[in-house]
């Protein structure tokens, strides 16, 4: 109760913080690493070589980075907080979210149904097509 009436009157967010890019795609790679119930060690180390990879980040950064991102995820109700970071990006960009998206997915060799529904509705709230969904699924399968 004190930790809830503690939030309550901490610090609002920014709108820069629940629109940052970077804290948007970590929070949803790391729900997606655990949407299937377990997060393997391989799907923790293909986030942070896909964050430190794709932004450029030092392992400590990424290692902040995916810890706020695990907060924001248990406190989110929903992807909408993160696809709106995410929807103004340049198609390119929104490509590599769902290329990293797919690397989470098949770090493990498997492609559960539901790390397969989460990267559909993701790619669909930021606007990839079918087609690219699919062809960039295709392509991290085959390794």
């Amino acid at each position: 109760m004190l930790d809830a009436l503690s939030r309550l009157f901490a610090k609002p967010e920014t709108m820069a913080d629940v629109h940052e890019p970077k804290l948007a795609v970590a929070a949803l790679l790391v729900h997606l690493a655990a949407v299937d119930g377990s997060v393997k060690g391989e799907e923790r180390e293909a986030i942070k070589h896909a964050l430190m990879d794709y932004f450029g980040i030092e392992e400590g950064d990424v290692d902040r980075l995916i810890a706020e991102a695990t907060r924001r995820d248990a406190e989110a109700v929903d992807f909408y907080r993160f696809t709106s970071a995410l929807t103004s990006l340049p198609d390119k960009e929104k490509l590599q979210i769902v290329r990293m998206m797919w690397q989470v997915v098949f770090a493990d060799k498997k492609n559960h149904e539901l790390e397969d529904n989460m990267v559909w509705r993701i790619a669909e709230l930021i606007h990839v097509s079918a087609r690219d969904r699919t062809i960039l699924r295709n392509q991290m399968a085959r390794g």
